[in-house]
């Protein structure tokens, strides 16, 4: 008994967990994918600062001894707990947001109509930081995206997604299913750009739900240093997109919203919606609304692919998967492309010329 007192002492000193010094209840839980995983055994708790039975606790009043915030219940001075922090020292485990903040040049792939995991990884490993998965103009569904993603979660690039528009279970399907990059179309006032940051951030930010998900699990980044709970709200990348007059009306106002990594200027979208071309006065001048918004407020500016030399532009969005199969074939085979043969006859000859 002596020996084994003195070998407790030791690990104690040296730092070591014993048995004594950790029970399972005391352990962090592991990560899992399962919210309910973790949940106590039937029988097994005590609830020393439960409500007596069949009488009222006053607890919307009167606060437990030793609790934070005391007198009467209030949402607006509630004091946040601690439990859910980042640990002290944490760094950033998300590449793209890591660049964002150097300031340096970020690109998004476009993954526009494909379903096939092994298309995904190609596009994922082929050198962009973020797979741009479109949801807003295509029409797979959340399960054929959760498959792609989990399928190489640890690509070069790391999965992205343009969700259909500003709501809670678009964004949250998303979020729960890996995306570390939220694109959020057509966003029209401040009031929608911070309903778009509350589904993208964790309390006391956000209001997104702890429902589990694939991003909880190890396989994903259920094992990121610090926990993905605890860390994300410090490594998800929120870019909202400005593309009609009621946006540029509040851009300034969008892109100080705190959460927004970046403002995106739809090139597509602000011709469609303001009438004008690109080149022209009127359509610049909606550019360099969202500009000005991004620089006032200190965050990423983002837009097409085609503009990485524009000033200030640093968040771009590349080609879809089939322009990156014509460039990639045509980078190929050189002066060989486009050189198929002639028949004369069948369905791959010429077509007949057209009369007058």
């Amino acid at each position: 008994m002596k020996k084994l007192l003195v070998f407790v002492a030791v690990c104690a000193a040296l730092g070591f967990a014993t048995f004594e010094a950790q029970t399972p209840s005391q352990q962090p839980p592991a990560p899992t994918a399962d919210p309910y995983a973790n949940n106590a055994v039937p029988g097994t708790s005590t609830f020393p600062l439960a409500a007596p039975a069949g009488r009222d606790s006053n607890a919307r009043t009167t606060a437990p001894s030793g609790a934070v915030n005391q007198g009467a219940f209030d949402p607006a001075t509630w004091k946040y707990g601690t439990a859910f922090n980042p640990p002290e020292g944490s760094k950033i485990w998300n590449p793209v947001k890591l660049k964002m903040m150097r300031g340096e040049k970020v690109t998004g792939g476009t993954l526009f109509s494909a379903t096939d995991p092994a298309t995904y990884c190609a596009m994922a490993n082929a050198g962009y930081d973020f797979i741009w998965t479109e949801m807003q103009h295509n029409d797979r569904d959340w399960g054929a995206v959760a498959r792609m993603w989990r399928t190489c979660p640890y690509a070069k690039a790391v999965p992205g997604v343009r969700v259909a528009y500003t709501d809670e279970r678009e964004i949250q399907h998303a979020l729960d299913a890996g995306a570390l990059v939220i694109v959020v179309p057509t966003v029209d006032s401040v009031q929608e750009a911070i309903e778009a940051r509350n589904w993208t951030y964790f309390p006391p930010l956000g209001r997104r739900s702890n429902g589990g998900g694939q991003a909880f699990d190890p396989a994903m980044w259920g094992g990121v240093p610090g926990g993905y709970r605890n860390t994300i709200n410090d490594n998800v990348v929120l870019v909202e997109m400005i593309e009609t007059l009621e946006g540029l009306k509040d851009a300034d106002q969008i892109a100080k919203v705190p959460g927004v990594s970046a403002v995106f200027a739809a090139s597509g979208d602000l011709g469609n919606f303001s009438g004008y071309r690109q080149g022209t006065p009127d359509y610049e001048r909606a550019i360099n609304i969202v500009h000005d918004a991004a620089i006032k407020a200190g965050v990423r500016l983002c837009g097409p692919f085609a503009w990485r030399d524009r000033p200030d532009f640093t968040c771009f969005q590349a080609g879809s998967e089939t322009a990156a199969i014509a460039r990639g074939v045509a980078a190929e085979l050189g002066p060989l492309a486009n050189t198929q043969g002639k028949p004369e006859v069948g369905p791959f000859a010429a077509a007949p010329a057209r009369r007058p």
